[in-house]
């Protein structure tokens, strides 16, 4: 280890000794050079060393390949043993590790004890893990007097430190099946040949657990060739698609473009080029989403449903008084056209207006709080076992959709992405309570069909009673532990990470963006997360339950 060490200082030392015209006295002037930091500090890699022990040929192995990452692992398989160093394939996944112990555990053998915070698949599918120790072998043998691996483990084993180095969150964007929005799905790629990673993730398609939920407009058999995305000087990415005539031939080529040019808004890249073939033509029309605006919450105060703006609480024009309904949970859709609420513990209502009273719209022991979707139905679960998920449609006609993957847990709570592909569930049963996301698959009219297969999320959370999407592919997570209240932040594939503590929290609301995080307390306050705290929001007092429309 000092011995590497050395060799990079040595390395600093000579490039530094090299800079002799470098000017030591003078002003000071701006300059308007980019630098471009995000691959952070790269190791350069040793072989092996003539007469090194088995111990040492595996540290340096484990070394190489995290070094690796921003080569191309020829100095890794130097530590591997005939056909080995030819057949390891280091893409095949990555084993992401807070701390690991090597011991020996043969004459020929060492193992690393690994305490796993997660798992890169080959597709860059990250899987979070929660208190898990696993091991990997490394069964090694005497070439020419040398000590050499022959049996390396699958993929890569790297370091939390080197994962935040050398690997980026890369969302690849697919299509509703309305075509009205483009709905992301993170990847976790090497820095290195990140647009290069981006395009063939998303020619490969979305993940299993979102495909009957997206669609795309890549058609089928089309291949980036050459096999890279180039970046030019001035940050235009190039990228070429083959067969021409089939990308020329796209139904959709907008959508196409769309997919492309923001599955590539990535550091360093300012434009994107897409050409049909090499000397191709160069596709245009690339179709316009826009964001949709941060919305107003609404929230219980006494017996009237309010909204937030402004900085003051207001009744919401066209909602009658609550008294006597014991409302709780609201929800509202983004128009405003349809407020909800639970009345007691289970039954959801519409709820009344100046000229009608409140609609029952569905009856149950205990019901999860509802969200609505951009379709406006209506979705809630009863808590009992098995029995899937809920939704009310615009007309009260009312769906059940079961899922394989409920089968003998309760839904506790639930929400439907704002795109409407997905639904977050809390659900609790033999194994413990877990935060699932699975796909939607809807009809042409935009009615819920199916719920799909799911993945979990956030499997190092400790407790979760209520969930909230903050961003287009994140979660908040409330939960309590001991009657004190943990929040969350958890990606839908990524490491969870636990947000400042509001003890006396008691619900959470969130739209676009952390500034757009409210938790109410115990005592009817309002707090809003600003820049890693929490601060009250003035004139909210005595109010319960915010939430924005979703």
């Amino acid at each position: 280890m000092r011995r590497r060490g050395v060799a990079l200082v040595l390395v600093v030392a000579a490039l530094l000794s090299g800079c002799a015209g470098i000017p030591t006295s003078g002003e000071v002037n701006a300059g308007d050079v980019e630098v471009d930091d995000s691959t952070g500090v790269v190791a350069l890699p040793e072989g092996p060393q003539a007469g090194a022990t088995p111990r040492a040929i595996v540290e340096g192995f484990m070394l190489a390949g995290s070094a690796g990452l921003s080569g191309d692992f020829s100095v890794a398989r130097q530590f591997l043993a005939g056909e080995a160093a030819q057949s390891w394939d280091p893409s095949a996944g990555t084993t992401v590790a807070s701390q690991t112990t090597l011991s020996q555990s043969g004459d020929s053998q060492f193992t690393a004890s690994l305490d796993v915070i997660g798992k890169v698949d080959k597709a860059g599918r990250f899987a979070e893990a929660a208190d898990a120790r696993e091991s990997v072998t490394f069964d090694l043998v005497e070439v020419d007097g040398e000590w050499r691996i022959s049996e390396p483990p699958t993929g890569l084993v790297v370091s939390e430190r080197v994962f935040q180095q050398q690997y980026r969150a890369a969302p690849l964007y697919f299509v509703t099946l309305d075509g009205a929005e483009l709905v992301p799905d993170v990847r976790y790629y090497p820095v290195r040949n990140l647009a290069t990673s981006v395009i063939q993730g998303l020619l490969a398609g979305p993940s299993p657990w979102l495909q009957d939920a997206v669609t795309t407009a890549v058609p089928d058999g089309i291949e980036l060739k050459p096999e890279v995305v180039t970046i030019g000087s001035d940050g235009t990415a190039q990228v070429v698609l083959q067969p021409a005539a089939t990308v020329i031939a796209a139904p959709d080529r907008g959508l196409l473009l769309a997919q492309i040019t923001r599955s590539l808004d990535l550091p360093g890249i300012r434009a994107v080029s897409v050409r049909a073939g090499v000397d191709g033509t160069l596709l245009d029309g690339e179709k316009a989403f826009t964001d949709t605006d941060v919305q107003v919450p609404v929230m219980l105060s006494g017996d009237s449903l309010v909204q937030l703006a402004d900085g003051a609480l207001t009744p919401v024009p066209g909602v009658a008084s609550l008294a006597g309904l014991g409302v709780r949970a609201p929800a509202v859709d983004l128009a405003g056209d349809v407020r909800v609420a639970l009345s007691g513990t289970g039954t959801l209502v519409r709820l009344p207006t100046s000229g009608s009273d409140a609609v029952v719209l569905v009856s149950g022991d205990v019901l999860a709080a509802p969200s609505v979707d951009r379709f406006d139905w209506v979705w809630t679960a009863r808590e009992s076992q098995g029995d899937g998920l809920l939704a009310v449609g615009p007309q009260g006609q009312v769906v059940q959709l079961a899922a394989d993957w409920l089968a003998g847990r309760t839904v506790t709570a639930l929400r439907v992405s704002r795109d409407g592909t997905r639904v977050a569930v809390v659900s609790a049963g033999s194994s413990g309570t877990s935060v699932d996301v699975a796909g939607i698959g809807r009809d042409k009219s935009g009615a819920p069909a199916s719920i799909g297969v799911s993945i979990q999320v956030g499997a190092s959370l400790t407790a979760a009673d209520q969930v909230v999407w903050i961003d287009a592919s994140t979660l908040v997570v409330l939960g309590h532990v001991a009657g004190a209240a943990v929040l969350s932040r958890v990606p839908v594939t990524g490491p969870t990470e636990t947000l400042p503590t509001v003890s006396d929290a008691v619900s959470v609301a969130a739209d676009v963006g952390e500034r757009t995080l409210l938790v109410a307390t115990s005592e009817g306050d309002l707090r809003r997360y600003d820049g890693r705290t929490w601060v009250e929001v003035a004139g909210a007092t005595q109010v319960s339950d915010p939430a924005y429309p979703g």
